[in-house]
């Protein structure tokens, strides 16, 4: 890992901080040289990771939130402005299917698609809502959605899934459209098969992604984290409204 202080003096938020994703971006971001980490999480698992960021030097603050529950994104948020301020950038790593409910669309159940799309699409919508009328007001900032390689290459049986993350794709670059007029960058990272926690409870998903991919290997939650560093730091400043795919050159499309 290569840093380059791209997030020297800001303050970042990472949703879903202790997933494997989330995990790897909060780390990741915290040796940029940021002011401050905030992660959030539901599970409210912080396990060692307040003391990881700490240690590679920004402030840090860890909060238990549901970020598919509007008030408690809502209450979060005012939390976060009364001890910081503002919000520089927004990682929204929140997102997955509904383990052991994987299975063909006509057999699925609607509260499960309801559960998937409230992981996946609306809580990176709730979120942004929070962070974006300040970051229009400075004229400054930076919103990464973790969305999937299943929004562009479907993978059967997790329909609801790749609808979902097809849902983020959408939101994000409407969402750019709206605010490059004041200077705000929002884009997409779409993991291709990365050896997440989630994919290893799935093996036959797992094996099936793993097929295909030109490098032969699955990717690393850390790979992820490379992309958004480059994202949310100046050196992407002129990048909005794409998706980047981090994928092992499984498909380009």
């Amino acid at each position: 890992m290569t840093t380059a202080g791209r997030l020297k003096g800001r303050v970042v938020v990472v949703t879903g901080a202790c997933g494997s994703i989330g995990r790897a971006t909060t780390l990741r971001l915290a040796a940029e040289g940021p002011e401050a980490i905030v992660a959030l999480d539901a599970q409210g698992d912080f396990d060692g990771l307040a003391d990881a960021v700490r240690a590679a030097g920004p402030d840090v603050h860890c909060l238990s939130i549901d970020c598919t529950e509007p008030d408690a994104i809502a209450a979060g948020f005012r939390e976060i402005y009364d001890r910081f301020d503002r919000v520089d950038v927004l990682v929204n790593t929140v997102g997955g299917s509904v383990r052991g409910k994987v299975g063909e669309f006509w057999c699925s159940e609607p509260e499960t698609w309801r559960r998937v799309i409230d992981l996946s699409l609306l809580s990176a919508m709730w979120c942004a809502r929070e962070v974006v009328p300040g970051m229009r007001e400075r004229r400054r900032g930076n919103i990464v959605n973790i969305a999937s390689s299943a929004a562009t290459l479907p993978i059967a049986s997790m329909v609801d899934y790749g609808a979902a993350k097809a849902g983020v794709l959408g939101f994000t670059r409407g969402l750019a459209l709206e605010l490059a007029p004041f200077g705000v960058n929002v884009n997409a990272v779409s993991p291709g098969p990365i050896d997440t926690f989630g994919l290893q409870q799935l093996p036959e998903v797992r094996q099936r992604s793993l097929q295909g991919v030109p490098m032969g290997r699955l990717g690393r939650p850390e790979e992820i984290a490379a992309a958004v560093a480059f994202l949310t730091g100046d050196d992407g400043s002129f990048v909005t409204g794409q998706n980047l795919q981090v994928n092992g050159g499984k498909a380009f499309s």
